[in-house]
């Protein structure tokens, strides 16, 4: 028998969630009520498609009990018994998704079993542009900073390595040979490495997927992990970001190759302890 948080208690650490998922989300919502578009901070919510009001809902994860909690009851995932104690249904959960779990924790430790490869520079979003024509660029509101011409060529005279399949489906056809690996959706737990950034920003899909199996404060540090990991993702990509009042990592250079493996390595790192976090709460199917 679980011994249930009393509602003082849990509905304080709900609150200073949400609290927090507006502070984070403030400028996203704010441009989406303007109609207006910010290429790095909106990536997040457009390319997953997990709205601000759907992260800021609070899931206590499994093995939580919460005393007065009736509100749950209309939650998908969670049971109410009698007296008001709400608790996540993880049987039921797994019942209906265990395929779903069983494949992110094989995905979470071969990851993990994998050294991180921290040669690609980036590469990834310069082959998402190279020999594109005039007009076809994903974000055409961001001039690419050294033409297209100039663009191409480091795309040519650089190693292209990108494991991750979300990255590599969005290559040009010219650029798709270039590329040493073949990633595809059905071997994606075989080439997974904690050295790409998409599987690190990816982190935050797991998490929110997985909901409400996965406690709310995991999922929003994966979020500010793929926020910055997001960032750094776009300024060492051919785009000019400085209009967005951020720098370039110019990994055409070497001094921008060198900023860039600083912060690839760290982030490993850290995406890598979210993936221990991830599975010691992910239950077995």
């Amino acid at each position: 028998m679980l011994s249930p948080r009393p509602r003082a208690d849990w509905a304080a650490e709900a609150s200073a969630h949400a609290a927090r998922v507006d502070e984070l989300t403030a400028g996203h919502r704010e441009r989406r009520a303007r109609g207006e578009k910010h290429p790095v901070e909106d990536f997040l919510f457009e390319y997953y498609g997990h709205r601000p009001a759907q992260l800021r809902r609070w899931h206590p994860g499994v093995g939580v009990a919460l005393a007065d909690a009736p509100e749950y009851a209309a939650w998908s995932g969670y049971v109410v018994d009698d007296d008001g104690f709400a608790r996540v249904d993880d049987e039921g959960v797994i019942a209906r998704r265990g395929r779903a779990v069983a494949f992110v924790r094989g995905l979470l430790e071969a990851t993990l079993s994998r050294p991180p490869h921290l040669g690609c520079f980036g590469m990834h979003e310069w082959a998402m542009v190279y020999r594109l024509a005039p007009g076809e660029q994903r974000h055409e509101q961001l001039p690419l900073r050294l033409g297209q011409a100039q663009t191409d060529a480091v795309v040519e005279r650089h190693q292209v390595r990108c494991s991750h399949f979300d990255a590599y489906r969005f290559f040009t056809e010219p650029a798709r040979p270039l590329n040493q690996l073949r990633p595809t959706r059905e071997g994606q737990v075989g080439l997974e490495q904690p050295g790409c950034l998409h599987a690190g920003m990816d982190l935050y899909k797991w998490c929110f997927k997985l909901s409400p199996l996965i406690p709310s404060a995991l999922t929003l540090d994966a979020f500010e992990l793929a926020r910055e990991t997001r960032t750094l993702d776009m300024q060492a990509s051919p785009y000019d970001v400085s209009g967005l009042g951020l720098s370039a990592v110019r990994v055409e250079t070497s001094a921008g190759k060198a900023e860039y493996l600083e912060r690839q390595r760290d982030l490993a790192g850290r995406s890598n302890a979210l993936r221990r976090r991830l599975l010691k709460v992910l239950p077995t199917t």
